[in-house]
């Protein structure tokens, strides 16, 4: 077999070993060896990058915010910032019809910008709000399938660790990144806010109303969240100030969020320890898909199974637009099998030179950028997509009485939002650039 033949026949092999249950940074770690030294004929070279690779990875400076960005998370929960967000939203919009659901989607909105990610945002909404919507009588799918899709709010509104990532493998400013995410973002929990206010008139037995609260205690509840305001403007507002790196600021984040919980009385020397074993063990998680996944395109790289595919698809004369299409479309469906760190770490060293060598009227950084945010959004698309979306099953696990079909029933709304806004994001990349200008 030839080196591309080799290279070709690795996709395969890697789904296999992903289907039967192997971790994927394990199967993405073992096909690269296995591929070097197929392409090489040469077992040291394989030994040689294991231990130069593994060095390189783990002592990386730029991979060194996520864990920061992960126990800032931790620190926000323990600090009640999660349910004092709630509140505050809860208080303006609880009366209105569907108002306790759109509260839990704005929280979410405001707690992923002090958490960058999905899951936990999903899991940390669900402990707050889930009660609360029982409380007043939503229906118990419409309820899931609300948290689950604000859930991926958590990683798409900065700061995000996928984002950093993409970023990394892209050689692009994770602070312009970012700030090119504010917007859709925004888009994203607007466009939640008004499915779910066709929800519930397509459904008007699937939420109750609560009585209003008076204005006094509103703006108390929104005195209340000055923590999450204090330290997103002190993260976000410092980097783009020019104040401190993303490194730097998530670092200033992370010990920000835990002297409040501290005060709050949430941060204590046992919960300090979990929040350090929590974050090791996701950060290690992390850390060995990206190094599982330096070995698969380093073999594929060494292949040529980039720069050929490249190639190609430029040879074919297909248009720009329609390649991006076809792309944002593979991404939604395969999505929905795999996590989004996993699908960035393996599709973007090969899909990312098809799409640098394509012309759609902007300058090599600005396609960079608009295409992580594009490939972003699809990705965690397919944390809410049945029958397999990951925020699903994360939800429903935290509510045993409502069948899992009733919350694919009802997410499908905040699906179709989330397509008709790739789709806007798509016609108009100045939506996403606007910041940059």
């Amino acid at each position: 077999m030839s080196t591309l033949e080799i290279g070709l026949a690795s996709f395969p092999a890697l789904l296999i070993l992903i289907f039967i249950r192997v971790p994927i940074g394990l199967a993405m770690l073992l096909i690269g060896l296995v591929g070097l030294y197929l392409v090489t004929g040469n077992i040291n070279l394989p030994l040689a990058k294991l231990k130069g690779e593994t060095y390189s990875t783990f002592s990386s400076y730029s991979l060194s915010i996520v864990p920061m960005f992960l126990l800032m998370g931790h620190f926000a929960t323990l600090g009640g910032m999660s349910n004092a967000l709630f509140k505050a939203a809860e208080s303006w919009l609880g009366h209105r019809k569907g108002g306790v659901a759109m509260a839990a989607i704005g929280a979410c909105a405001g707690f992923g910008a002090i958490c960058g990610s999905s899951l936990a945002t999903a899991a940390t909404m669900g402990r707050v709000a889930l009660p609360e919507l029982r409380r007043y009588g939503y229906a118990g799918g419409f309820s899931t399938a609300t948290l689950a899709a604000g859930g991926t709010l958590g990683i798409l509104i900065p700061p995000s660790v996928v984002l950093v990532i993409y970023a990394i493998l892209t050689e692009q400013n994770i602070a312009k990144l970012f700030l090119a995410a504010f917007i859709p973002g925004l888009l994203a929990a607007f466009g939640y806010v008004l499915a779910i206010a066709i929800y519930v008139r397509v459904n008007p037995g699937s939420a109750g109303t609560r009585p209003p609260i008076p204005y006094a205690e509103r703006i108390r509840a929104v005195l209340d969240v000055w923590p999450v305001l204090l330290v997103f403007g002190l993260v976000v507002g410092g980097i783009y100030a020019g104040w401190f790196t993303p490194t730097e600021g998530a670092a200033v984040g992370a010990a920000g969020t835990g002297l409040i919980a501290y005060l709050n009385g949430g941060l204590t020397r046992s919960s300090l320890v979990e929040s350090f074993t929590v974050t090791a063990r996701s950060t290690a998680m992390i850390f060995f898909i990206v190094l599982g996944a330096g070995f698969y395109n380093g073999f594929l790289a060494l292949t040529q199974v980039p720069q050929e595919l490249s190639n190609f698809v430029v040879s074919q004369g297909f248009s720009a637009w329609t390649v991006l299409t076809l792309i944002l479309v593979f991404y939604l469906i395969f999505g929905c099998l795999m996590d989004s760190l996993s699908m960035i770490l393996l599709t973007i060293p090969i899909f990312f030179p098809v799409i640098s060598s394509l012309d759609f009227g902007l300058s090599e950084e600005h396609v960079a950028i608009w295409f992580g945010i594009l490939v972003l959004i699809v990705v965690e698309v397919g944390l809410i997509t049945p029958p397999v979306g990951m925020n699903l099953f994360v939800i429903n696990s935290m509510d045993k009485e409502t069948p899992i079909v009733e919350t694919y029933k009802a997410v499908m709304y905040f699906v179709a939002s989330d397509i008709v806004r790739v789709v806007i994001l798509v016609a108009f990349p100045s939506i996403t650039l606007f910041l940059l200008s």
